[in-house]
């Protein structure tokens, strides 16, 4: 397959440029903000649409926050430490999954306790909303050229711009269609009727786990780290551990609980 060699700046308008990895994430909290409000409508939910729009203003700045700081620390502290002004070039790309989560927690945390709700309440709530944001990430990455996966001969393979002449899996692909898509499909519809405390947000934690934990078989580490053991471990891999033990534990805690739906 050929790659479209899509140009990452969506508009210039003089010295301003518009790039469409910054679009995905405008995209992606609107998808989230609509679909939270639409949630929100269900008479058990015990959320109203003004709840939403704050909530989700608290969420932007935890995603991008934590993102951004999670891959500073994860992953490429070194370079940042040597040019601190790279921490905010976004559109660059070098944003993390883990550490925008740690930062949605975070803020979840401190919004309940200014709304009176608990942090599993809100994740409860919000986990169904999250893959939608993976997507459009993803697609930001394929854009960009950047996160392709290992060399392969088959059909789907891509070659990609600065990777080497040999066609490589588009990896980002691959888990748009799982953390996103699926990831979405499967939470939305369990997620449709009134479940027990942190079973939604047990199932994203599983899914997500899973899908990742998967497509890095496929996908190439990030550069500046290479793999940690054995020439197939990657941080990805490891750094989604806690989060599928924790999605565990919160679907087994549910299962004692499922008179508190």
């Amino acid at each position: 397959m050929q790659y479209p060699n899509i140009d990452p700046v969506a508009l210039s308008l003089g010295p301003v440029q518009l790039h469409w990895y910054g679009l995905m994430y405008v995209f992606a909290f609107a998808a989230g903000w609509l679909l939270g409000r639409w949630r929100a409508s269900r008479p058990w939910s015990g959320w109203k649409a003004d709840m939403v729009d704050d909530y989700v203003t608290w969420v932007m700045l935890g995603v991008i926050l934590g993102a951004r700081l999670g891959y500073v620390l994860f992953y490429d502290l070194s370079v940042y430490l040597a040019d601190p002004l790279e921490v905010f070039k976004l559109w660059n790309g070098g944003m993390s999954f883990h550490g925008g989560l740690l930062g949605v927690v975070t803020v979840s945390w401190l919004w309940g306790r200014r709304n009176g709700k608990t942090l599993v309440e809100i994740l409860d709530f919000v986990a169904p909303l999250v893959p939608t944001g993976l997507f459009f990430g993803r697609i930001g990455n394929f854009i960009n050229a950047e996160l392709w996966g290992r060399v392969t001969d088959s059909p789907l393979g891509m070659v990609f711009p600065h990777a080497g002449p040999l066609p490589r899996h588009p990896s980002q692909l691959y888990e748009a269609g799982l953390e996103g898509l699926l990831t979405f499909a499967i939470l939305w519809i369990y997620s449709s009727k009134p479940r027990p405390r942190g079973a939604v947000a047990g199932l994203f934690g599983v899914l997500y786990s899973l899908s990742r934990i998967f497509v890095e078989f496929f996908r190439m580490p990030d550069p500046q780290l290479g793999y940690l053991f054995g020439g197939w471990l990657t941080m990805g891999q490891v750094l989604c551990l806690p989060l599928l033990a924790a999605g565990l534990w919160l679907m087994f805690r549910a299962r004692s609980d499922k008179g508190n739906a």
